[in-house]
């Protein structure tokens, strides 16, 4: 059930991604008054389709190779390879027959409809699901530096000023990819500003270690406000609104320290000593293999701020175009050799796991969003075949006023097919390979 989950979702979220950039190309079209002949969500590859239906010039339908889709333009030379079209008389019509600068839009509609896409998506999450946020200035008593943020100098009450420069408005913005991926942070300690440099290699150890222990505007007395049903806390005896003041012999001055001694305490049974009221309780609490016991703190003391719209609309560009500048980065290490790609390219597996086998809302919304804003960029790379191909030949022929020959585009889109083939083996590979050992 899990598996059909994950894949469930991948489906769903590449549907509407491909279906929307493929509007694009076909919106630019029409309005140029260019024929296109199909637009199929997924490719009919062998001209196998699960269904299709022809209204006007165009046969709409879903093909059963799950690896994109396509609009076929008439008098474009494209996947489709259709040659015996490309030697009839140029129709008025036709994608050959228009001016540069309108084959140029029409090209380009794809990957403007996926960066519309990605700003709507992250909107919509900013307002319906987050609503609210922390303003940085709001946290009055400074962060709590878990281990982690300690080893890139933070300090437990230090107060958070800005990031390369920039006001900190919201305090999330001090955990985003970008961030994590090479950034100066200052801080205010004790009255003093401080410069504090996260050194572009710190994602990895975030990713893999840190488990979200990190910096939290968390410096305040831990007061229990609920205790999971048939967890080791609740069997233990501890209670909502219980004051945790030590734990495994170390004075608990908020959440945070809580939860650091919990993760040096996995797999033990750890003494929890809490105020109730006006006694002095001790409590055996066992600590699972993650950490964990069951409790959850009350919420910090601090006063939320509600999105409207306006700024919804700005945290969701913000955002998007945050992770989006992360993964060209991230893909520029790749190619310097800083980073290795069996390590970071997703195939449709890894992308599937990512979403997860539970369905949760907020997190596919999320995913489908970065990858309509990764898909969108990717389109754009000078790689013929794809989008930035066409973009690159069309440029050319604007500037210098020479149309390509049709025997050279072939050719080209030839070579994009097999470098584009190429890559998708080796993510798939590279996918398999990571299921098989991990």
């Amino acid at each position: 059930m899990t598996g059909l989950i994950m894949a469930a979702q991948l489906i769903v979220g590449l549907s509407i991604i491909v279906t929307l950039h493929e509007l694009g190309h076909f919106m630019a079209a029409r309005a140029f008054g260019i024929r296109v002949e199909k637009f199929f969500l997924f490719f009919d590859a062998w001209n196998f389709k699960f269904f299709s239906f022809k209204k006007g010039d165009t046969e709409y339908g879903v093909g059963w190779l799950p690896l994109g889709g396509y609009v076929k333009i008439a008098g474009m030379i494209d996947e489709s390879m259709d040659k015996e079209a490309l030697k009839q008389p140029m129709q008025p019509w036709e994608f050959r027959s228009k001016p540069a600068w309108q084959r140029l839009i029409v090209m380009l509609g794809g990957v403007i409809m996926n960066f519309i896409l990605g700003v709507i998506i992250f909107t919509f999450i900013t307002l319906h699901y987050e609503k609210q946020y922390l303003p940085a200035q709001a946290i009055e008593n400074g962060i709590y530096a878990y281990d982690l943020g300690k080893m890139v100098g933070f300090k437990t009450g230090d107060k958070i000023v800005s990031i390369d420069g920039k006001k900190l408005d919201r305090f999330k913005d001090i955990a985003t990819p970008l961030t994590l991926m090479g950034s100066k942070i200052t801080i205010d300690r004790n009255g003093e500003k401080v410069n504090i440099i996260i050194p572009d290699t710190f994602y990895k150890k975030f990713g893999k270690e840190s488990r979200g222990l990190f910096i939290e505007p968390d410096n305040f007395a831990f007061v229990v406000d609920s205790v999971l049903p048939n967890s080791n806390a609740a069997n233990a005896g501890v209670r909502k609104n219980d004051k945790i003041i030590n734990a495994a012999g170390f004075e608990i001055n908020s959440f945070g320290d809580f939860k650091e001694t919990t993760q040096h305490n996995k797999g033990s049974v750890m003494q929890v000593v809490a105020i109730r009221n006006m006694d002095t309780l001790k409590f055996d609490v066992l600590v699972d293999s993650l950490g964990y016991v069951g409790l959850v703190a009350s919420n910090p003391p601090y006063k939320q701020e509600k999105y409207n719209f306006a700024e919804g609309l700005k945290y969701g560009w913000k955002d998007g175009i945050g992770i989006l500048y992360a993964n060209i980065k991230g893909m520029g290490r790749i190619f310097s050799g800083e980073v290795k790609a069996s390590e970071s390219l997703q195939g449709p597996i890894g992308i599937a796991n990512i979403y997860g086998g539970i369905w949760i809302w907020p997190r596919f919304w999320y995913l489908t969003g970065m990858i309509s804003f990764i898909l969108a960029f990717m389109n754009l790379l000078p790689i013929p075949a794809l989008d930035g191909g066409h973009v690159m030949f069309l440029s050319w022929e604007a500037i210098t006023r020479r149309q390509l020959s049709e025997k050279f585009m072939e050719r080209s889109q030839i070579v994009g097919m097999v470098i584009l083939i190429a890559l998708m083996v080796f993510a798939v590979f590279n996918d398999l390979l990571k299921y098989i050992f991990n």
